[in-house]
């Protein structure tokens, strides 16, 4: 039987280990941050210092804002609400079975959970905005390429998410599922779905706000929005015009904000 020293000493010398290990993952980290800054000129206080009275010449030129054409603005600020909405949508619908085949504990087998991991960090890796370039060549010019672009991008991470939220569900009630007879189907719908719900709610959210702001990143390739309106008034270096777009790009985003965290306030 173990004294109370005993047991006490165990205990430091468990929280010294844990205290080293921390530390050298800090360490890394850190070493890793400096090195990356070194690397892309993040420490070159000099050439940052240059840049500086350029900056300030771009940022006067912006102002002040012209607001003349924004009633041109309106439609493609829709446009980009509904790409938002509806890359969001496809994303969900895609992702919905994804997730369970991509967690292992619903996976039918291991080499499809494999598969689809495979698959869904290929959809992570492939930028938006390179699907967009993709989409608007092979259906053309308007929000459609944008959708199938944020859709099939935020798939891969959307079903990531719900995946991992599966996997971490808790295992009594599947259990209970599963001694009662219930079908692996059942099990999903009865055990593990109640308990998800929740988490898949909020990566939907989330992934909303996202792509409202990743949409009008879609419109400078082709896919239509207010990205478009952005890109024409910088091609023609009218400044004070980008500046009023970035403003109702802003105003637009604090807005979907705004409602993102008011639906998730009442599903509370």
């Amino acid at each position: 039987m173990s004294t109370p020293n005993a047991t006490f000493d165990a205990m430091l010398q468990e929280e010294r280990r844990q205290g080293r290990k921390t530390s050298i993952v800090v360490g890394i980290v850190l070493i890793a941050v400096l090195l990356s800054a070194w690397v892309t000129g993040l420490l070159d206080l000099q050439r940052l210092g240059e840049g500086l009275p350029a900056i300030g010449i771009l940022i006067g030129e912006m102002f002040p804002p012209d607001f003349t054409n924004a009633q041109d603005w309106v439609r493609p600020i829709f446009d980009t609400l509904g790409m938002s909405i509806a890359g969001t949508a496809l994303a969900v619908l895609l992702s919905f079975p994804l997730a369970f085949l991509a967690a292992r504990n619903t996976s039918p087998h291991p080499a499809i959970y494999h598969c689809t991991r495979v698959v869904l960090n290929f959809l992570r890796s492939i930028p938006e905005l390179i699907m967009g370039i993709i989409f608007v060549a092979a259906v053309g010019f308007g929000a459609l390429p944008g959708v199938l672009a944020l859709g099939l991008h935020s798939a891969g991470m959307v079903a990531k998410f719900f995946s991992e939220a599966i996997e971490h569900v808790d295992h009594k009630p599947i259990e209970a599922a599963q001694a009662a007879g219930a079908s692996p189907l059942q099990v999903i719908q009865y055990a593990i779905l109640p308990q998800v719900l929740p988490q898949f709610a909020d990566v939907t959210i989330y992934r909303w706000e996202y792509n409202f702001r990743a949409s009008t990143v879609m419109g400078m390739v082709g896919a239509g929005g207010i990205g478009l309106e952005l890109m024409s008034s910088l091609r023609i270096l009218h400044y004070t015009e980008v500046s009023a777009i970035l403003i109702a790009i802003l105003i637009m985003v604090t807005v979907v904000d705004a409602i993102g965290a008011a639906i998730r306030r009442g599903m509370k």
